[in-house]
């Protein structure tokens, strides 16, 4: 069939897709616009009732106490083979078993794992890291360091760093769930939208949207101390502390499949009854189009979104059980 002719059949079916990725993209300008404004406000809102802390966050000199705790374990750097980036983690109980490597989510870091750092240690080798872009960790600033294939290899790094072949991953918020929540969107998409933004709002009134997403009374950390809260913040206050976290939701739309991806390891997972960031639905699409027949899944109830904080003492129970056939 002569080329013209092809290109002619075809023309109809570009046009639709070009006028669908057009629509799409006014939608998605359109919340972000929305989104924009509606943050914009609150974080004017709370330097007009709290004048005296400024428009910007106060840098924190000194880390809170917390953080330096012994008990929690030691603190290492770790060079990756890959990208030659430097990570900190804190390691505790090493040689006790196999590893168990903790992943925070936002707005948080390696202090996030405290209580599983505490329980674990015993029969693990327990490993909280900081991220690329979090705490002490190393920060590249360009948003293209933070692709999901380099986050991925990071991980890769620092299991073989540590001279294992694998581990028990343990994650909480954003990674897994949020990839698969919005892995039809379409790549680059945060990337191109107000990219200085962000960190200017978080930072306003000396970071009081973060401070009411971390101790708001429903939403927030329950029984949250102001020495703990500070060592969520002290990170965030040092010069580029934002952007490097940021960055992860600026690629969160790159680089994924479209179709689902099944997991072929056995997967355990607690889901908040009273998670207000994400859908409870979301458990069943998990595991009828993710991990069919290899996952454990639990709804909590009368749980939030932090349940490695609010309820360790669940929390370890289940992974205790779920455990059990490794341990023996």
């Amino acid at each position: 069939m002569p080329e013209l002719v092809v290109t002619a059949l075809l023309a109809p079916s570009r046009l639709t897709l070009k006028l669908l990725r057009a629509f799409m993209w006014s939608l998605v300008f359109a919340a972000a616009l929305v989104a924009a404004a509606v943050y914009g406000c609150i974080a004017f809102t709370h330097v007009l009732c709290r004048p005296r802390r400024g428009c910007c966050g106060r840098p924190r000199s000194t880390p809170p106490a917390c953080l330096s705790d012994p008990t929690l374990g030691e603190h290492c750097f770790l060079t990756l083979k890959s990208s030659g980036l430097r990570l900190h983690y804190v390691s505790a109980g090493h040689g006790n078993g196999p590893l168990m490597l903790f992943l925070h989510g936002f707005p948080e870091n390696w202090f996030s794992w405290r209580y599983q750092l505490w329980e674990f240690q015993s029969r693990f080798h327990v490993v909280a890291v900081d991220l690329r872009g979090y705490g002490s960790s190393d920060a590249p600033q360009d948003v293209d360091c933070y692709t999901m294939d380099l986050l991925m290899t990071d991980i890769q790094d620092v299991i073989l760093g540590l001279g294992y072949s694998k581990c028990i991953l343990v994650a909480h918020d954003w990674g897994a769930l949020l990839a698969w929540n919005f892995s039809i969107y379409y790549p680059s998409l945060v990337e191109r939208m107000l990219p200085w933004l962000p960190e200017k709002l978080l930072s306003m009134s000396d970071f009081q949207i973060l401070k009411t997403t971390l101790t708001h009374r429903k939403r927030g950390i329950p029984h949250l101390t102001p020495n703990e809260l500070e060592a969520f913040l002290y990170d965030f206050s040092q010069p580029g502390g934002l952007t490097g976290p940021l960055n992860y939701y600026r690629n969160l739309f790159r680089n994924f499949p479209l179709e689902p991806q099944e997991l072929a390891t056995p997967t355990l997972l607690l889901w908040g009854a009273k998670d207000t960031y994400f859908d409870q639905g979301l458990v069943g699409a998990i595991s009828s189009r993710f991990v069919p027949g290899r996952l454990e899944a639990h709804i909590l109830p009368g749980m939030g979104h932090w349940i490695p904080q609010s309820n360790p003492r669940e929390m370890h129970e289940y992974m205790w059980a779920f455990l059990r056939d490794l341990l023996d």
